[in-house]
């Protein structure tokens, strides 16, 4: 069984030299400043938000944004709203991407919908994710809701599991799709209700409380809260689609 390290900073600095490193995966990690130098593989992927890449001395980074744009027009909405209009222009288009989606999902075999493919999170688990994030920035952080977070939530990878009992989530649940789609669609009408109701004023306003006990201390504004909902769904559709692509040649 490979190794696994968990937040861990043994590795910070540190120097990997003439090592097999075949089938590395590094995951939901701080990777600033990593290079890679004089090395050699096939297939090598990378995924990630990352502010500059470099590939065999060729800085990469505008053309792969560019590119990701191009295939997935909203994500480039999601990140560039700024005024009211244009966080319900953006809505608008996520509500009619996952309307699609879902047609297109409800083709495969139902069992489908719960493989996982290369190691990431399966159909349900994507909607279960949304579901939280839905929860920590829109429930809890913009609208203050008494009991914000609802049991099928799915954090980030690596939450540590003191803080998801004290959110009250089940991660071990297997809820069916329907059982998953029943609450998100409850938060995504509440989010279209904010973001018809949206004003200047209302973007600039400083919530008071943050996402969850574990983020960290700062100040979280309607306009951040209300953007990451929309830059999550915009991403996670992404790889959703992209996981369907694989599911649908693999049936």
């Amino acid at each position: 069984m490979a190794a696994e390290y968990l937040q861990t900073d043994q590795f910070r600095g540190a120097r990997i030299h003439l090592s097999d490193l075949a089938g590395l995966e590094i995951r939901d990690c701080e990777v600033n400043n990593l290079k890679i130098v004089d090395c050699y593989g096939t297939d090598i992927s990378l995924g990630g938000d990352f502010k500059r890449l470099v590939v065999n001395d060729i800085d990469v980074t505008a053309y792969v944004e560019s590119e990701l744009d191009h295939r997935h027009p909203t994500r480039a909405l999601a990140r560039e709203a700024a005024t009211p209009d244009d966080y319900r222009t953006t809505w608008d288009a996520i509500e009619a991407l996952w309307e699609a989606t879902l047609n297109r999902a409800r083709l495969l075999p139902e069992d489908k919908l719960y493989e996982q493919v290369d190691g990431e999170w399966s159909f349900v688990q994507t909607h279960r994710h949304l579901l939280f994030a839905s929860d920590a920035w829109l429930g809890n952080c913009v609208l203050e809701e008494d009991s914000p977070y609802h049991p099928l939530g799915f954090p980030a990878g690596g939450t540590p599991a003191a803080e998801m009992a004290k959110l009250g989530l089940t991660i071990e649940a297997t809820p069916t799709l329907d059982e998953v789609l029943a609450a998100r669609r409850t938060r995504m009408a509440k989010m279209r209700q904010v973001v018809d109701a949206l004003t200047e004023a209302e973007l600039d306003r400083v919530c008071t409380r943050k996402p969850a006990d574990m983020y960290p201390d700062q100040e979280y504004v309607v306009r951040r809260c209300l953007k990451v909902v929309l830059k999550e769904e915009a991403e996670h559709h992404r790889y959703a689609v992209r996981d369907l692509t694989t599911l649908e040649a693999n049936t």
